[in-house]
């Protein structure tokens, strides 16, 4: 009894409970903060509106009132609603791709011929995904692969956390050292009058460290599951999901009807690929070509107009959970931004970096740039925000301008693995119906060890001089 006790009280809270909770934490620090903005001026070259570094000051407060507390889940909602449908068209679309039985013949074929070569196919998937990352900023684009990954990775007796891993942290891999990124590094070096994507050997060298070390973690995570699938952190899901995992014994033909939809999926990826990369692609295009991709693939199917309706509707009900997860996280931005306390945090932590000692400065800049994450989790808005403070200050500290980008790439990119604030976390848990509690669980030992790699990376850099200046 005692022990049942124990367990009970150790309970990991419900995932919307533990980002209200964060929502009620955040307006309670309105009243103690005090409220205070930096002008925003538009950006010349780019038209996009960026931050004035200098001019930071304190304004009257806004402390947020307990029925605004309630009403920023609902407009978390609104503000993120363009991610919340686009999960539910793309939950909706694949499910209506699976319904043709293309999807558990493709990856039955995929999943013998990797049979006895399982641990194979995860470094593979990280280094295809690793190379999105770096060169186009891949990030909510993942949302899409992921049950693809699900799937794959189930049939080789591994689990929903291993198939949702080796795409998204692949892809989180190349965002982070971004030799090549213009969302993160691009943004961050214009700040700094650096030429764009100079340093970028060092940032290789960052990207296969990082790949390596994920590899590792997530194979050995990987056969730990196959061996036990009790050490699964999400074995209960795998129990429920158990009679949709793809038997290899008993794999469907893949007939005429199946290999056209496969190329019609080959073609909506490439599509997507070619929109995201040439003509800056988001959300709306990206989810009407999955929309396209689903309703084709239902026709040539034999899905009756009716039945592909239904089956959409199957699949976006199946996410509901995760798509709604979302909007409640971003309601913790809303409270942020309406009590007018996310200056004042970014203005605080980067004067607390001038106070340490000239060796740690670097490593206080790269803390400060974490911290800041949680409240800015968008890469180029974080530059944006930071870079006009960080560039002055890397300069009167002595620490080279590069340093201080670099310290602004990994601050900005490890911790969109594992903040409950990150719209892209929240969405692909959502699409393979990850509990954020679970996915915390599987990534935070992870999450130190990247952080100090990224510590190590930045003590080298500044040993270097690592520029041009």
């Amino acid at each position: 009894m005692e022990k049942t006790a124990k367990k009970k009280l150790i309970k990991v809270p419900h995932t919307y409970v533990i980002l209200f909770s964060v929502i009620i934490i955040m307006s309670i620090l309105t009243y103690v903060i005090p409220a205070g903005q930096f002008d925003r001026v538009q950006d010349p070259n780019t038209g996009r509106t960026v931050v004035d570094g200098n001019s930071f000051h304190y304004v009257d407060p806004n402390p947020i009132k307990p029925f605004e507390v309630i009403q920023a889940v609902p407009r978390g909602m609104e503000a993120a609603a363009q991610i919340i449908f686009f999960i539910f068209v793309v939950g909706g679309s694949f499910q209506i791709i699976t319904a043709t039985g293309t999807i558990e013949a493709g990856i039955g074929i995929m999943a013998k011929k990797l049979n006895g070569k399982e641990k194979l196919m995860i470094p593979i998937f990280m280094v295809i995904f690793g190379l999105g990352g770096a060169t186009f900023g891949m990030a909510e684009e993942t949302i899409v692969f992921v049950p693809i990954g699900i799937a794959l990775a189930r049939a080789l007796g591994f689990d929903a956390i291993t198939g949702t891993a080796m795409i998204t942290l692949g892809a989180a891999c190349g965002f982070n050292s971004g030799f090549m990124n213009p969302f993160t590094v691009g943004v961050a070096q214009g700040i700094a009058e650096l030429p764009l994507f100079s340093g970028i050997g060092l940032r290789i060298v960052t990207f296969i460290v990082l790949l390596i070390i994920t590899a590792i973690y997530l194979i050995r995570y990987a056969e730990k599951v196959k061996k036990d699938p009790s050490a699964s952190v999400v074995a209960e899901l795998e129990k429920e999901e158990s009679g949709k995992r793809i038997d290899l014994s008993n794999v469907p033909e893949m007939n005429i009807r199946h290999k056209i939809i496969l190329l019609t999926i080959v073609a909506g990826f490439a599509v997507i690929i070619t929109g995201v990369f040439k003509y800056g692609w988001y959300i709306v295009e990206i989810g009407s070509t999955f929309l396209a991709m689903g309703i084709i693939s239902g026709l040539i199917g034999g899905l009756g107009p009716s039945k592909i309706a239904s089956e959409f509707v199957v699949g976006a009900k199946s996410i509901a959970f995760g798509a709604l997860v979302v909007g409640v996280a971003r309601g913790i931005l809303i409270v942020m931004t309406d009590g007018l306390i996310i200056d004042t945090i970014v203005y605080g932590l980067a004067n607390a970096i001038k106070a340490l000692p000239k060796s740690l400065s670097v490593i206080g800049m790269y803390i400060v740039q974490v911290v800041i994450n949680f409240f800015i989790p968008s890469g180029s808005g974080q530059a944006s925000a930071t870079m006009p403070i960080m560039v002055p200050l890397s300069d009167l500290l002595g620490i080279t301008r590069q340093t201080a980008v670099m310290a602004f790439q990994f601050g900005d990119g490890f911790t969109n693995s594992i903040i409950p604030t990150s719209a892209a976390l929240m969405g692909y848990l959502s699409m393979g119906n990850v509990p954020y509690e679970k996915w915390f669980k599987f990534i935070w030992p992870l999450m130190l060890i990247l952080i100090g790699t990224g510590m190590v990376f930045l003590i080298i850099a500044n040993a270097i001089s690592y520029g041009p200046f």
